[in-house]
C-alpha cells in the first residue's frame, strides 16, 4: 500500500515514549488496496490508527455521531430556513429516508474502513519489527482493529478484512451475526498483553486493559442484537449463553463492568459536566477517550459544542455557534419531573460570585475571564446541559467587540442572526409546516431545545477544542451494569446502580449542591429514560433504542420504520465494485 508521510509530531497527541517525526496517513481503505510491506515504523503506524478516532470519525457531528444520534429521539438537525439543506443528508438521518448514496453514510464507511486499514498496517508493522514494546503495541493495534470493525458491523452489518501478514490475501467480508463472537474472543485474548491504565506510559487516550473491559461489556450488551438484527418484535435473546466464560451475555456484562467499578481506578464526578469540560484531560471517569489538544498540529474538534449554539451566541468576540442541531420534544419530555437532576442543566458562576441565570435578570458579568492564548478577549460562559426558552448573552458590536457596561460584559436579550427580528427562543416543541419533514421557515429557525453538554472551547477559533471526547467512562459503565442486572431480573440491584449515578451528581452551589433524587421504583420505561439521562449525546442512543424496541417507532418528523433500517446500507460506490452484497431492504 502506498503511504503518505505527514511531518507532524505525534508525541503531543499520544504521549508515546519517543518523538515521532512522521506519521502514516493512509487514505486508502482496505477494500481498495492490498496491504504492502512499506508501512511506517510501529509507533508511527499505531499513532495513525489512533489518529483515525479523533480526526472527525468520533468527534464530528457529521460522522458517527450523525448515525448514532440524529437517527434517534436525542438529536435532530433540521433544515433551518436557508441553512442546513445540504441535499437533505441531515434530514435523511432523522426522517429515515436515507439511501446508499447519502453522503453521511458514504463518508462514515470511508472513515471506519480507513480505521480498519490503519489498524491492519499497525499490526503488520509491529509483527515485522523487533522492539521493546512489541507485545504492547501489537495488542493495542489489534484492539483498535476490533473497535473499528465492531463499529462498522454495528452500523453497516458488514466489514472488510485482509490478513495483514499475507500481501496476497484475498478480501474477506465479515458479517455482524457471525463475527461478533470472534470479536469478543479476540479482545479477551488481548487482555494479558494490554497495559493497566497509567502504567507503561498509558492513559485514557490509549487502549488499556480497562478499555478492553469496557469494550467487552458493550459488545456483550449488544451481542443479541447483532446476532438477530431483523427480529420483527425486537425479542432479542439477551440471556443467551456467553461466547466465553460462564453464564449468559448479561453475566459477562456484569463481570466486566464490575471489574471497572471495583478497580478503584475511576470515580464518579460529583460535577457531571466536568466529564465534558475543556480541562477534562485528568477526568476521574474517563476509561477510553479521544485525547484532544489545541496544539496547532492536530487541533481537537469543537463540533459537539459548536453544532447547537446559535450564531449570535458568542463566547467571545471571536467565536460563535452555528445554529444546527437540537433535541426532540420526545427526549425533552423524558426529563419531566427531573429538571432538578444535576445532569439536566448547570448555571455558570464567575469568580466574583456572579451567576449567569439566563432568565432576563442578568445585567452584566465580569470580563475577568480571558480566552486562552487570545489578544485579551473577554470570555463569556453560557450555561451547560439542556437549554430551553428565551436566551440572553453578550452582543457583538459593529466595532468587533462585545458590548460592555464599564469593565463588565453586558447581558442582553438575543435575536437570531439570520432572522434578526426573531427572538432567540429555544422552544422544546418543533412545529414543522409538514410534520413529516424537518424543515423550518426562516422565521422559525429559533426552535428546538439545545444541548450544551460539551463545553464550548473558545481557544483557537470555533472549530478547535481541548475537550477529550469520552468513548467509555465510568457513568456509562454503571448504566450498562444496571441494564444487565435488570435484564436478569435483579431490579433492586439495577436501581442501586442507577441511584448511585443519580445521587453522586451534585447541583451547583446556587442550589446548595443538592444531590440528585433517588428512584423508588424501576421498570423498563424508566430504565430507558435513565440511560438517556446519563449518556445523552455520547453516541449510544441508537444501540440503546434498538435494544429497547424504540428505534422503529414513529416520532417527530419520522414515520414508523421497518427492522431493515436498524442497519445502514453499504454505500452504492462500494456495491458497484461487486464485492459486497447490499443489505436487506436496500
Amino acid at each position: 500500500m502506498k503511504t503518505k508521510t505527514l511531518s507532524i509530531k505525534i508525541l503531543t497527541l499520544f504521549s508515546f515514549i519517543f518523538l515521532l517525526s512522521s506519521c502514516t496517513d493512509l487514505d486508502e481503505v482496505v477494500l481498495d488496496e492490498v496491504l504492502g510491506s512499506d508501512a511506517s515504523d510501529p509507533a508511527g503506524s499505531l499513532a495513525a490508527a489512533y489518529d483515525r478516532l479523533g480526526d472527525g470519525t468520533f468527534t464530528d457531528h457529521g460522522a458517527v455521531f450523525a448515525m448514532q444520534e440524529y437517527t434517534t429521539d436525542e438529536a435532530i438537525l433540521p433544515t433551518r430556513g436557508s441553512d442546513w439543506g445540504d441535499g437533505g443528508k441531515w434530514r435523511d438521518m432523522h426522517e429515515f429516508t436515507w439511501s446508499s448514496s447519502n453522503a453521511i453514510i458514504v463518508n462514515n464507511w470511508d472513515l471506519l474502513t480507513n480505521g480498519i486499514t490503519r489498524s491492519l498496517t499497525a499490526i503488520q508493522s509491529a509483527e515485522q519489527t523487533t522492539f521493546a514494546e512489541k507485545k504492547l503495541f501489537l495488542a493495542e493495534a489489534k484492539a483498535l482493529l476490533a473497535f473499528y470493525t465492531y463499529t462498522t458491523l454495528d452500523l453497516y452489518g458488514q466489514a472488510p478484512y485482509r490478513d495483514p501478514m499475507n500481501p496476497k490475501a484475498p478480501l474477506e467480508i465479515l458479517k455482524a451475526d457471525t463475527q461478533i463472537d470472534k470479536l469478543i474472543t479476540d479482545v479477551e485474548a488481548l487482555i494479558p498483553d494490554l497495559a493497566d491504565i497509567g502504567t507503561q506510559r498509558t492513559h485514557h487516550g490509549r487502549f488499556t486493559k480497562q478499555a478492553a473491559y469496557a469494550f467487552l461489556s458493550n459488545m456483550y450488551l449488544n451481542r443479541a442484537v447483532l446476532k438477530d438484527r431483523y427480529n420483527v418484535n425486537s425479542n432479542f435473546n439477551f440471556n443467551e449463553p456467553a461466547v466465553s466464560g460462564t453464564g449468559t451475555d448479561m453475566d459477562r456484562v456484569i463481570y466486566y463492568t464490575s471489574l471497572l467499578i471495583d478497580s478503584g481506578k475511576f470515580s464518579l464526578e460529583s460535577d457531571y459536566f466536568k466529564n465534558f469540560a475543556r480541562d477534562n484531560n485528568n477526568g476521574k471517569e474517563l476509561i477510553f477517550a479521544i485525547s484532544q489538544k489545541i496544539d496547532y498540529i492536530r487541533n481537537g474538534s469543537n463540533s459537539f459544542a459548536y453544532v447547537c449554539m446559535e450564531r449570535n451566541q458568542r463566547t467571545s468576540a471571536a467565536n460563535r455557534g452555528t445554529n444546527a442541531a437540537c433535541t426532540t420534544p420526545e427526549f425533552y419530555a423524558t426529563w419531566d419531573g427531573n429538571h432538578d437532576d444535576p445532569r439536566f442543566e448547570q448555571h455558570y458562576q464567575y469568580a466574583d460570585g456572579t451567576w449567569f441565570m439566563n432568565d432576563g435578570t442578568d445585567v452584566s458579568v465580569p470580563a475577568t475571564d480571558i480566552v486562552p492564548k487570545s489578544a485579551n478577549l473577554p470570555w463569556f460562559h453560557f450555561n451547560r446541559g439542556i437549554q430551553a426558552g428565551l436566551q440572553y448573552g453578550p452582543i457583538l458590536l459593529a466595532s468587533g467587540s462585545l458590548e460592555m457596561i464599564g469593565n463588565r460584559i453586558k447581558v442582553s436579550p438575543l435575536y437570531m442572526e439570520k432572522s434578526t427580528t426573531t427572538r432567540m427562543n429555544f422552544t422544546p416543541t418543533l412545529t414543522f409546516a409538514d410534520p413529516t419533514k424537518s424543515v423550518f421557515a426562516q422565521n422559525e429557525i429559533n426552535q428546538g431545545a439545545r444541548v450544551f453538554k460539551y463545553e464550548f472551547d473558545p481557544e483557537g477559533g470555533n472549530g478547535n477544542s481541548n475537550v477529550d471526547i469520552p468513548l467509555f467512562r465510568l457513568g456509562g459503565i454503571y448504566a450498562m451494569r444496571a441494564e444487565a442486572l435488570f435484564r436478569k431480573g435483579s431490579t433492586g440491584a439495577a436501581m442501586d446502580d442507577l441511584n448511585k449515578l443519580r445521587t453522586s451528581r451534585k447541583r451547583e452551589s446556587l442550589f446548595a449542591n443538592a444531590p440528585g433524587k433517588a428512584l423508588t421504583s424501576l421498570d423498563a420505561a424508566q430504565l430507558y429514560k435513565e440511560l438517556g439521562f446519563e449518556l445523552y449525546w455520547e453516541l449510544q442512543r441508537r444501540p440503546e433504542s434498538i435494544r429497547f424496541g424504540k428505534y422503529d417507532l414513529a416520532g417527530t418528523a419520522k414515520a414508523a420504520s421497518q427492522p431493515f433500517r436498524r442497519v445502514f446500507p453499504i454505500p452504492q460506490t462500494v456495491i458497484d465494485q461487486k464485492v459486497f452484497k447490499q443489505n436487506q431492504g436496500y
